[in-house]
């Protein structure tokens, strides 16, 4: 199949592609590396009279450490992300994620921007967001507000961006020395969105007890999701305080939505998942392990 007609546009700027985006409303919709939404197009699951593409302003495509975060421009490629030493160093979950997502070519394509905006619940940038606390710039006419991630997700691939806003980049906290991230995720082949998977990152104070957990879930719900209750209860716990396996039941202890598709019921979804926040959250302990004795 093919899309719908459509009218394209490419600004030379940010002010030129909020202003574009801010006159045609609901009829546009902003392209970036288009790895999510030229398929649907192309299959007419949606259609928008105006395309508007910010794949090549420069930018949105940076990454500068700003104090105790990582800004990362919008349009900044997967595979730059995945590679980047100021990345690796301060934050490591999102370079253990880059290889989880698709395959090489929508690594080269997919931007990070793209990919939170798009709100798959089962896209690992989105995860991570919500595991690190990580904040969402999003600019318009207006000016430049800023979304907590925690808020950012509303429902299936819908976001707390007006239809003015364009995503103009993510920042995400630097990683203390006292501290550890771990992903996993489980699908049928390598390259698909993941059944189930989870995000970890955890903050360790001086006596070895966890200060700080995020928990970020992979296609558990319609929107990327936390979970809170495995979060609470390892707080002020020795880090060997709670076996992985309990720590995957209580990530999933309080889901009543867990989505059932062609790739497994409700109840298989919530196995897997329960499985992934473990593997996780073993990686992410044994990495804090590791940094307690460097």
């Amino acid at each position: 199949m093919k899309p719908a007609p459509f009218a394209y546009h490419r600004p030379a700027t940010v002010t030129e592609a909020v202003s574009m985006l801010g006159e045609y409303g609901e009829d546009a919709k902003v392209l970036a590396g288009g790895q999510s939404l030229v398929p649907m197009l192309a299959m007419r699951l949606t259609h928008f009279d105006n395309l508007i593409d910010i794949s090549r302003l420069s930018e949105l495509n940076d990454i500068t450490l700003q104090g105790n975060e990582v800004r990362i421009g919008a349009a900044t490629p997967h595979a730059l992300v995945g590679l980047d030493d100021e990345i690796a160093d301060s934050v490591p979950l999102l370079t253990l994620a880059t290889p989880h997502i698709g395959h090489f070519q929508i690594r080269s394509r997919g931007t990070l921007g793209g990919a939170i905006a798009h709100a798959d619940p089962a896209a690992e940038y989105a995860a991570v967001a919500l595991a690190l606390d990580a904040t969402i710039e999003a600019t318009s006419s207006r000016g430049t507000r800023e979304i907590p991630a925690t808020e950012f997700f509303t429902g299936l691939w819908e976001t707390a961006l007006a239809s003015d806003e364009i995503l103009t980049a993510v920042r995400f906290p630097v990683a203390t020395g006292r501290s550890g991230f771990g992903i996993a995720e489980f699908a049928r082949r390598h390259g698909d969105f993941a059944i189930a998977g989870a995000a970890v990152g955890i903050e360790l104070d001086e006596d070895d007890r966890i200060t700080r957990c995020g928990i970020g879930l992979l296609g558990l719900g319609s929107t990327p999701l936390r979970a809170t209750p495995a979060e609470e209860a390892v707080i002020g716990t020795p880090i060997g305080g709670l076996s992985a396996e309990e720590i995957g039941k209580l990530a999933l202890s309080e889901l009543t939505d867990i989505p059932a598709d062609l790739q497994g019921s409700a109840s298989y979804r919530a196995r897997v998942g329960a499985a992934m926040v473990s593997r996780a959250w073993t990686q992410a302990t044994t990495h804090a392990e590791e940094a307690l004795n460097a």
